[in-house]
């Protein structure tokens, strides 16, 4: 990074404390940009000057609380012999983490966000590297997408490739998973199901799903 890239980084971690702090007392819904420049101590102009607007910093502070999902991955991914295994992980670790922030991930994987929101993932990342940890490749292409279906793919089409299920299944599979997930996560921020539950049905069902599409000769 040179100078001004420092700089600028600097400039919006400032931003980004800020909203944070908005967010655990308030929830996201409560983060404005005259609240984040107000704790932030400098005018709602200066915000502008880094974030387009305020979809942009709530997503990037919204990206900070992934990080440890993220991290956790090569956790998870430690076992995985094969591409049917490394789905079912990365979904145990989606859902162990994403169930405890579900209005986070939600705000991230499901809210209406316009086509160049999808690139700011790939700037967060740029700026925060360090917050990708240490990754496979197959693994890092799915966390540079912004749009959960095509995260999903990313590993789907593996799975494909390494002879588990049929190309024109990969559609399927991934598309049901998700709605299973989103579902679920629903569920858990309208407070109709625990956190345990959550986990234990999403993967109950993905792996239902997964099952039922497998090539078995």
């Amino acid at each position: 990074m040179n100078k001004k890239e420092i700089q600028k980084k600097r400039m919006m971690t400032y931003f980004i404390d800020a909203a944070d702090e908005i967010l655990l007392e308030e929830g996201i819904k409560g983060i404005t940009i005259r609240k984040v420049a107000d704790k932030a101590g400098y005018n709602s102009a200066t915000i502008y000057n880094y974030f387009e607007n305020l979809d942009h910093l709530l997503l990037f502070t919204a990206m900070r609380h992934i990080k440890d999902y993220t991290s956790a991955l090569p956790k998870y991914l430690k076992n995985a012999n094969n591409a049917l295994e490394e789905f079912l992980a990365i979904w145990q670790c989606f859902c162990d983490y994403s169930f405890k922030e579900p209005e986070i991930y939600y705000a991230i994987f499901f809210a209406n966000l316009n086509n160049d929101l999808k690139d700011y993932i790939v700037q967060y990342y740029r700026l925060f590297p360090e917050e990708l940890g240490s990754q496979p490749k197959n693994v890092l292409n799915m966390l540079f997408k912004h749009d959960i279906y095509e995260r999903g793919m990313a590993i789907v089409n593996k799975c494909v490739d390494e002879g588990f299920i049929k190309k024109e299944d990969a559609e399927v599979l991934n598309e049901m998973a998700t709605l299973i997930y989103e579902g679920i996560l629903l569920r858990v921020i309208k407070g109709k199901i625990g956190y345990d539950e959550a986990v234990k049905k999403t993967m109950k069902y993905v792996e239902l799903t997964i099952n039922s599409l497998l090539i078995t000769n």
